[in-house]
């Protein structure tokens, strides 16, 4: 789960960066006023979801399954020790 979110801040800073360079370069439009920083921000957003969503899938695949496993694993033990709470009752 770490590596995965991991992983997809680096494409977001990747974006950032790239984004940052095209408005510096002039290809993009600076933002209105104070508001630069807050606009490449939602550029760099708004080309990494896609990107991440198709690059990290298997990634997001195996992460998905630790957290099932884990959910899982944490229902078994709330019923470990609802039975233990019936059977002392």
């Amino acid at each position: 789960m770490l590596r995965y979110t991991l992983m997809r801040l680096g494409i977001f800073a990747g974006c950032l960066l790239v984004v940052w360079g095209l408005v510096f370069a002039g290809v993009f439009p600076r933002g209105f006023g104070d508001s630069n920083f807050l606009w490449l921000i939602l550029l760099a957003m708004v080309l990494s979801a896609p990107i991440s969503f198709v690059v990290l899938r298997g990634e997001r695949d195996r992460a998905s399954v630790q957290v099932v496993q884990r959910v899982d694993r944490m229902k078994a033990n709330l019923e470990a020790n609802r039975g233990q709470e019936d059977a002392a009752s």
